[in-house]
């Protein structure tokens, strides 16, 4: 793949000499291991398991001749667990927003960054890397199949990019150029490209007089590169790469167990007295039973129907192993664990200990991504994350209550509020306990005061 310094050999060099170049890295960058893995990670995520999917069943002749076989049945099951494991990740770490210590940190990102950091934490951990440009006070999420990154030979860090879409094949290409000091935007048709819109810095500096209103005075850039990379793990590549060989066993298994299972539905005929028969009697002999459910035989002659049954103990007891491996492999949260009966806070806490481990690593990453946009927001704020789990609600309001004499009433109300999912009505049963406990206090009498509690006032 290029690299910085591959581009910095034609950055200065005329327009056609860099499109020829720009052309060339896209190319070669859909050729590569990143692009491929990605492309693979999506197709995996959205049941499109490429592997059951190319999956061909054969046949070989006496002389050992391959051909393919039309006649039994091909079922392609794919399961959807490598959805589950990633959209539960990102549920758990991700799903009640990113909190701030000081306040700024939302406010410099944009008002949809919760949204934003999903999106970019699900593709990279489908697609092996997301990137996150800053952009005027927002954040753009690029997937790792639609940018190509050139890395500093040096230090190891993206200080070039390219992102280009394309609709198909015979459509335009897209195609914006990132360096350090601006962008440069070009369209692409039949290999040719042109400059749609020259070079011009990230940040736009408005100047505004009375007689011309607000006109641009000037283009600034960033103190670094604006284009930030996402992992979801130390290795730096898809999620799907420790499961994927699991994931195809269960599909093989679970897709041969139904075709098994829709050519064991076949009645099969033995027909004695017959031998006269030839195959064009014999298949005109079965079309007319399918159709009328009888059939006249001479004298000497019999039919007795069979029937096979496909295997299911074996296959089950594999497939329950394997599902159970790719839990332990996924280091996900299996819910068929703790599906039977009342599970108690300690078991559903324990069930999630394994995710729990990949979700530090899975934080990091995640809070490292946001700590070099802050940077180029040039705002100091720190990320905090609430993780949403699936408890016990009962038990744990119980144990809350039980421990009320130790706390204090807005811990234990914003608690027990947010266990019951209406933490956005914590104040307003703040406000109203206040006004409760006031007139117990006084015992109802008349003191002439007026006590707020939002909606309406209560005079004693």
């Amino acid at each position: 793949m290029k690299t910085y310094q591959d581009w910095l050999k034609v950055a200065e060099q005329n327009e056609d000499a860099r499109m020829t170049f720009i052309l060339g890295a896209i190319n070669e960058f859909k050729s590569s291991t990143d692009y491929v893995n990605a492309g693979i990670g999506e197709d995996y995520f959205n049941a499109r398991n490429t592997t059951i999917m190319k999956y061909e069943k054969w046949l070989y002749n006496a002389r050992g001749e391959k051909m393919p076989d039309f006649i039994s049945a091909n079922h392609k099951l794919a399961t959807r667990f490598f959805f589950r494991v990633v959209t539960q990740a990102n549920a758990v770490l991700l799903g009640n927003g990113i909190k701030w210590k000081s306040g700024k940190g939302g406010k410099a990102l944009g008002d949809d960054f919760d949204r934003q950091i999903i999106d970019a934490g699900r593709y990279a951990q489908v697609q092996g890397k997301a990137y996150g440009f800053f952009n005027n006070g927002h954040v753009d999420i690029f997937k790792c199949r639609e940018f190509a990154p050139f890395v500093d030979e040096e230090d190891g860090l993206i200080k070039a990019g390219i992102r280009f879409w394309q609709l198909t094949d015979s459509k335009p290409m897209r195609v914006t150029m990132f360096e350090e000091d601006g962008y440069t935007e070009y369209r692409y048709k039949d290999g040719k490209g042109e400059v749609i819109q020259k070079k011009r810095g990230y940040k736009v500096k408005v100047k505004v007089s009375e007689a011309d209103g607000e006109e641009i005075d000037e283009y600034e850039n960033y103190r670094a590169f604006p284009i930030v990379p996402l992992y979801s793990n130390d290795v730096r590549e898809s999620e799907l790469a420790p499961l994927r060989s699991k994931i195809d066993a269960i599909d093989l298994i679970s897709s041969g167990y139904a075709s098994d299972q829709d050519d064991c539905n076949t009645i099969f005929w033995a027909i004695e007295g017959a031998n006269g028969m030839d195959d064009y009697d014999l298949v005109a002999l079965v079309d007319k039973m399918k159709k009328l459910h009888a059939a006249q035989v001479g004298e000497g002659q019999s039919l007795t129907p069979s029937q096979m049954e496909a295997p299911y103990n074996g296959r089950e007891a594999i497939l329950n192993r394997l599902e159970k491996e790719l839990y332990m492999d996924a280091m996900a949260f299996n819910p068929y664990d703790i599906a039977s009966g009342a599970a108690t806070a300690t078991q559903i806490e324990a069930a999630y200990d394994p995710l729990d481990e990949k979700l530090d690593i899975y934080e990091r990453h995640i809070s490292e991504f946001i700590s070099r946009l802050l940077y180029l927001a040039e705002v100091d704020d720190e990320p905090t994350y609430e993780r949403n789990y699936h408890t016990n609600k009962s038990e744990i309001i119980d144990n809350l209550l039980k421990g009320a004499i130790f706390l204090d009433d807005i811990y234990l109300t914003e608690k027990i509020m947010t266990l019951m999912g209406d933490k956005d009505k914590v104040d307003a049963v703040l406000d109203r306990k206040s006004v409760t406990d006031i007139k117990r206090l006084t015992g109802g009498s008349k003191t002439g005061q007026e006590v707020p509690t939002g909606e309406e006032t209560i005079t004693e």
